[in-house]
């Protein structure tokens, strides 16, 4: 239940702070003074949309924070747990909206998305106004209404029923698409194909192709490689004065002065032998690489045509030998999503026709399950009916044929026959005001057991009825109150009156301001206040007297 909500800079809402129990509490107040407001915040406290005009004028920003209570909710509780949020009995709603457009939503201090408030108030508060009053008269909500009457195993059979439906409207577009575009698929499926025997057919290595390159420019520039091997050879090995034969002069004098003078002039020698014998080395090495290096036009030819089959890869598909790769994955897995068994004609064929089928069954069955809640809702109403002095009357829920879509196949309507003989008609087309304000709450009245909210609302429901109607609506919102928590906002005393607890919001106007305030009313007040309700301003004894007598009842 809503045990306390804080509002703070809020429309005309300066700042005030409500408790409530257990049972019925009632709000009451002038037009204008600021009750609907109320409702408006605890809206928004269960996540509904946030207007920046709801910040009172020249704050900077609205504060709305409301403490639950709850037990005994599985479904609170397994919500909690998908959110990730720790189930202690209690919740500490907070919701902020800036003047800026922006706004913040707070659950048990953690801030978290507005789906998650969402999610969590659709368990705490079921508020009813008179715009319900449209959704009845609406056939268009009736299926919605219908649906919300049934049980778990109901939805279970309609969440079957939604994913049939998937799977079939999927399967019946993949067909429709594949059966106009067979001539771009086809084509497709050659372009494809061609681009993979490309590709595939050069074999490409990404490391031996390179290897391509290098060889090209040394087959190209073999001539000059040549000339300057052997300047070199040349340089170091040829004759007399090469290089190698005048180290050679050098190291043997030094090795023949060592022999005079160890000490001095051995590391010179040992040194000079050493630059020997590493030229005598390279020069060997040339002379191998000379007698390697032979011009081989045909091989120069093959490495053109490589090189140039990979350049014209790399223009189409690259710009680097990898990137072709990758190309090529990509295209054999398009094609393999292509030419795949379930993407041919006759498979999705079948699979479509399998999917109709099963839709067909789940339909029927979804079918079945509405009749029988309907059934149901059709009791209930009758007698809640019957307890708001429309006890001749009946109610019927019509069903007709409608095409496939995500809520079933079925067109529902909600019929009434308020007198016998009179035949059923379209709801929309025959309660007056003061009726539809009795069917309403008998339809919510019913709902009321069938649902495990933790509170009820009901904003001026009880529009259009006075007397004894007045009276029964009074002791129905009072019986809805005994297994819960309501707040009602109401004009008519003997609705006022049957409440536990009664709230009085006021308008106070100030010297460059207006705003709203709120106070618990005595006993004595109450009486006054009805009174008022009665008799207007000017309270007269018997006002007074059928007030207490009101309270008293």
């Amino acid at each position: 239940m809503l045990q306390e909500i804080s509002i703070k800079n809020f429309a005309i809402i300066d700042t005030i702070s409500m408790q409530f129990d257990q049972g019925m509490s009632i709000l009451t107040g002038e037009t204008g003074a600021g009750k609907s407001i109320i409702i408006d915040a605890m809206n928004l406290l269960l996540g509904s949309r946030a207007q920046t005009s709801f910040v009172r004028h020249g704050a900077d920003k609205a504060e709305i924070e409301g403490l639950f209570f709850y037990k005994d909710s599985p479904e609170i509780s397994d919500k909690l747990a998908e959110l990730g949020f720790e189930n202690t009995g209690e919740l500490i709603l907070r919701r902020e909206i800036f003047a800026n457009g922006r706004s913040s939503c707070r659950i048990n201090g953690v801030m978290t998305p507005l789906s998650n408030l969402q999610a969590l108030g659709s368990f705490l508060v079921d508020i009813h106004g008179q715009h319900d009053h449209q959704e009845l008269m609406s056939p268009a909500h009736h299926l919605t209404m219908l649906d919300e009457f049934g049980d778990k195993a109901f939805l279970e059979i309609k969440q079957a029923y939604i994913e049939q439906f998937t799977t079939y409207k999927n399967l019946r577009q993949r067909l429709v698409t594949l059966k106009k575009n067979q001539a771009e698929f086809a084509q497709r499926i050659d372009v494809l194909s061609f681009q993979i025997e490309e590709i595939s057919s050069a074999e490409i290595d990404v490391k031996a192709d390179e290897q391509f390159y290098q060889r090209r420019d040394v087959l190209t520039h073999i001539n000059h490689i040549a000339e300057h091997l052997n300047s070199a050879y040349y340089s170091l090995d040829d004759d007399e004065n090469s290089s190698l034969a005048m180290v050679r002069n050098a190291m043997n004098e030094l090795e023949s002065a060592s022999n005079f003078d160890e000490k001095s002039y051995m590391k010179l020698s040992e040194k000079i032998a050493e630059a020997y014998y590493l030229l005598e080395d390279v020069a060997a090495d040339l002379e191998n690489q000379i007698d390697d290096l032979a011009f081989n036009p045909s091989e120069l030819a093959m490495m053109e045509d490589r090189i140039s089959t990979l350049t014209t890869l790399k223009k189409k598909y690259g710009p680097e030998l990898s990137d072709v790769l990758v190309y090529l994955e990509n295209c054999q897995k398009e094609l393999e999503s292509l030419t795949g068994d379930e993407n041919s004609s006759e498979n999705l064929e079948i699979a479509f026709k399998k999917a109709e089928k099963a839709l067909i069954a789940s339909s029927i069955r979804l079918s079945e399950s509405r009749a029988t809640i309907a059934e149901k809702l059709e009791k209930d109403v009758k007698h809640e009916l019957a307890d708001l002095y429309m006890e001749k009357a009946d109610f019927k829920v019509s069903f007709e044929p409608a095409k496939f879509s995500r809520n079933g196949n079925q067109h529902v309507e909600f019929f009434i026959q308020t007198n016998p003989g009179e035949g059923f008609k379209p709801l929309a087309k025959t309660a007056s005001g003061g009726e539809m304000s009795r069917i309403m709450l008998a339809i919510k009245s019913s709902f009321a057991r069938q649902e495990n909210k933790t509170s009820i609302v009901f904003d001026e429901v009880d529009t259009g009825v006075s007397g004894r109607v007045a009276q029964a609506i009074a002791n129905k919102i009072y019986k809805i109150s005994q297994s819960g928590q309501v707040l009602c906002i109401s004009h008519l005393p003997q609705v006022v009156a049957v409440a536990d607890t009664q709230f009085y919001i006021e308008k106070v106007q100030l010297a460059d301001s207006t705003t709203s305030s709120v106070r618990k009313l005595s006993e004595n007040e109450r009486a006054v206040e009805i009174a008022k309700m009665l008799a207007g301003d000017d309270i007269t004894p018997e006002a007074m007297a059928q007030a207490k007598k009101l309270l008293e009842k």
